[in-house]
């Protein structure tokens, strides 16, 4: 099989490498992270010009068209620069809702907003009793006439601080956790009764909590059809999987890199503790994780590109690499930098506290251990 990426695969990750070469170097992620919005939107404008925020997106609506390969190797290179601008949460997952499940109609007024950078969006997925199952939604959407009534709470949502439309998950039929009777909606960020309370992550990402209450929306803001929005949601956090794991690989290749490169300037003894064969050990350990962790991305994404396929398998073993190659990764780089490694003037920390988010992010190791078992074996995940 053939893994070489076509030239404009090519074009597209060095565009984005130069970018974090010449304009994202750790002091300047420093300050946006500062920033009271936690991004920047010069930033932003700069990645609607060069065309990044177009890559996923249809052509007719002015996209790019690509696919899951490019926006592999466009999150690999954001997770290289720990780029905390939202797009994960505004192309991959907002986007990608929008492009799965929107209507004609929706697609058209927002997807060309977000290509032009004017558009910030979330998904309000998560509560507070959910953990990581998505199906458990206590948010209600009652019917009203042509409208719906939303009352509840959503939490930990991604770019909920600067984003303009939310996309939320709200049960309209059925009990607390039934797959069937979840509904998407399309809510304005300032809509009445929409009260946001925005927080830091340890990773430096902004997050909000989002409070409905009594938050009327027409029915035209509903996204695909009424009670099916599980598996809409099911298959965007998919890609989404596939696209965290790809930031994760290229954290993980950098923390090798550094780490590398610093056993090779910091001398005991006299020597450099990059020739003592014990260190040389655990740095080819380190580098076998990461290429175990990019062999399965490859998997992963070759899945997704075959829709006659179901991923799900791939994309849980991929779950369950990343979290433990990830350990493994950061871990041995904090220990071999010793006591700076965890300090916040180092972005070896860093690039460890964002591993972290990501490897929590959509189920742990653990929770994706549970569910590849049922699908290879018959057995409940539970």
């Amino acid at each position: 099989m053939n893994f070489d990426f076509t030239d404009e695969q090519v074009m597209l990750r060095d565009s984005v490498a130069r970018f974090i070469q010449d304009d994202y170097d750790f002091d300047t992620r420093c300050k946006v992270v500062a920033s009271e919005a936690g991004m920047s939107k010069a930033n932003w404008d700069t990645f609607a010009e060069l065309g990044w925020l177009s890559v996923p997106f249809a052509e007719e609506f002015g996209g790019f068209g690509g696919g899951p390969v490019d926006l592999m190797v466009m999150m690999e290179e954001f997770g290289k620069g720990l780029v905390v601008e939202p797009y994960f949460a505004t192309v991959v997952l907002f986007g990608g809702l929008l492009s799965r499940g929107g209507s004609e109609a929706q697609q058209g007024d927002f997807i060309p907003r977000i290509i032009e950078g004017s558009c910030l969006g979330a998904f309000a997925y998560l509560e507070r009793q959910s953990r990581f199952e998505i199906a458990d939604v206590q948010t209600r959407a009652t019917r009203q006439g042509e409208d719906y009534l939303l009352d509840g709470e959503k939490v930990v949502v991604f770019n909920g601080a600067n984003a303009d439309t939310l996309i939320v998950s709200a049960r309209t039929a059925g009990e607390q956790t039934d797959k069937h009777g979840i509904t998407l909606f399309l809510v304005p960020a300032n809509a009445p009764g929409v009260e946001l309370v925005d927080y830091r992550l340890m990773d430096g990402q902004r997050v909000a909590n989002v409070v409905l209450r009594e938050v009327v929306v027409g029915a035209s803001h509903v996204l695909g059809a009424v009670d099916e929005g599980l598996p809409l949601m099911q298959a965007v956090i998919s890609d989404a999987c596939v696209a965290l794991g790809a930031e994760a690989l290229g954290i993980m290749d950098r923390l090798n890199a550094k780490t590398l490169e610093y056993t090779r300037t910091r001398e005991q003894f006299g020597v450099a503790i990059g020739s003592f064969q014990a260190l040389q050990h655990r740095m080819v350990d380190t580098f076998m994780s990461c290429e175990q962790a990019r062999s399965l991305l490859y998997r992963a994404v070759c899945a997704l590109e075959k829709e006659d396929d179901d991923p799900a398998r791939d994309i849980h073993a991929l779950k369950v690499m990343i979290d433990k190659a990830g350990k493994h990764i950061y871990g041995e780089a904090i220990q071999l930098h010793g006591g700076m490694g965890i300090t916040d003037e180092l972005d070896i920390g860093h690039y460890a506290k964002r591993l972290m988010m990501i490897n929590a992010t959509f189920g742990n190791g653990d929770y994706h251990q549970g569910l590849f078992n049922a699908l290879s074996y018959g057995r409940d995940a539970a």
